[in-house]
C-alpha cells in the first residue's frame, strides 16, 4: 500500500512489524518476517533515514507514530506533486511556444503498435489540464474503457471529461457497469447513431486519431499538436455532442429477484432501462446489460406505462422526458 510514498515491499513489512512490536531487533525482525538479515538491515536504514522508525544505541528500534512519520511523508509527496504540476503548465507552455510555425512532421506523430496507442492514449489525458473528450467506439483496440487508468486520476486533479459513445457500444459486454462508474465520477456521457473515428483530446493541444491497421497488420494512430487540423476535430466534436442524446445510469442497481415497483414512478432501475432504450438499445440488448430477462424487462416497462396512463412506447418516452425521468439536456 505504501509504494505510492517510494516504499518498498520489505521496508513495509518491517514497519508494519514494528508497529506491533515495538523496541524490536533486526534479528527478531528477520525471524518473525522470515526475511534475511541482511534484508531486514537494509529496510531499517531506509525507514530510520525518512524517519518512520527510530534506533536505539543498543540497536532495538520502534516505529514512529504513523499519523505523524508518514502524515509527513505525504504532505512532502504531495508538495512536490504540486512542484511538478506547476512545472508541467511551464513546460507546455514552452513546448506550446515552440510549436509555433513548426514543419508538418512536427506537427502530427504517427505511432504504431498496441503497445505505444495506448502509452500515448494515457499520456494525452495525463497531458489535460482542464478537460478530456473522447469518441469511444468498438472495437476496443489498445484500451478498454474499464482500464482506462488515466481517468480517474485525471479527475481527481479537477479534470473535466466528456465522452461521446457510438450506439453499438453499448452492446459490449459489461459497458453499462464502465459507464455508471464513469457517471458516479463526474464523467458527461452521451450517445450518438454513429461516430466517425476513435477520437481523444486534451485541452486543445493535443489529439489522438486511431488510424487503420497497417499493411504488417499492426494499429496504427495519429498524435496531433495544436495545428488546424486539431481545430477543426474541436469543431467537431463538439458539433457531435450538442446532438448525441445524454446517458443517465443513475442507482447501484437492484437484482432481479428483489425488483419492487413503485407505485407513483419509475424506480432507479427503472431511468436505467429508460435510458437505455431512448439510447436506442434493442430490449434484448437493454435486459442483456442490466442482468435481466426479457420478461422482467416488458412487465418494468408495462408497469411504468399504467403509472404514465400511456399506451404506446413512443408515448411512454414523452412522458418520462417531460417529467424528468430521464436526463435530456
Amino acid at each position: 500500500m505504501l509504494d505510492v510514498l517510494g516504499l518498498e515491499p520489505d521496508d513495509e513489512r518491517v514497519y508494519r512489524a514494528l508497529l506491533g512490536r515495538p523496541d524490536s531487533t533486526a534479528t527478531l525482525l528477520s525471524d518473525l518476517l522470515v526475511v534475511s538479515r541482511a534484508h531486514v538491515d537494509k529496510a531499517l536504514s531506509r525507514l530510520v533515514e525518512w524517519g518512520l522508525v527510530i534506533g536505539s544505541a543498543d540497536e532495538r528500534f520502534t516505529a514512529a507514530p504513523p499519523a505523524m512519520a508518514l502524515g509527513a511523508l505525504i504532505s512532502q509527496r504531495r508538495d512536490g506533486l504540486r512542484v511538478a504540476e506547476q512545472a508541467l503548465v511551464t513546460f507546455a507552455e514552452e513546448h506550446r511556444a515552440a510549436m509555433t510555425g513548426s514543419s508538418i512532421n512536427d506537427l502530427i506523430e504517427v505511432v504504431t503498435g498496441v503497445d505505444a496507442i495506448r502509452h500515448r492514449f494515457l499520456q494525452v489525458q495525463q497531458a489535460a489540464r482542464t478537460q478530456v473528450r473522447t469518441f469511444i467506439t468498438a472495437p476496443f483496440v489498445a484500451v478498454p474503457p474499464d482500464e482506462n487508468t488515466a481517468e480517474p486520476v485525471a479527475i481527481r486533479r479537477g479534470v473535466h471529461f466528456r465522452a461521446v459513445l457510438d450506439r453499438a457500444v453499448l452492446a459490449e459486454p459489461g459497458i453499462i457497469t464502465d459507464a455508471i462508474d464513469s457517471l458516479h465520477n463526474g464523467v458527461q456521457l452521451r450517445v450518438a447513431d454513429q461516430l466517425p473515428m476513435k477520437l481523444v483530446l486534451a485541452d486543445t493541444d493535443l489529439g489522438l486519431v486511431p488510424l487503420a491497421v497497417t499493411p504488417a497488420g499492426e494499429p496504427g494512430a495519429v498524435l496531433l499538436h495544436r495545428s488546424g487540423l486539431l481545430d477543426a476535430l474541436d469543431a467537431l466534436f463538439e458539433t457531435v455532442w450538442r446532438t448525441a442524446h445524454p446517458l443517465q445510469l443513475s442507482g447501484t442497481g437492484e437484482s432481479e429477484t428483489t425488483i419492487e415497483h413503485a407505485a407513483d414512478g419509475p424506480t432507479d432501475l427503472d431511468r436505467r432501462i429508460l435510458a437505455l432504450l431512448l439510447a436506442g438499445l434493442t430490449d434484448p440488448t437493454a435486459a442483456t446489460q442490466l442482468g435481466l430477462s426479457p420478461r422482467t424487462l416488458h412487465r418494468r416497462l408495462r408497469h411504468l406505462m399504467d403509472i404514465a396512463g400511456v399506451r404506446t412506447r413512443m408515448q411512454l418516452g414523452g412522458h418520462a422526458i417531460r417529467h424528468g425521468w430521464v436526463e435530456t439536456h
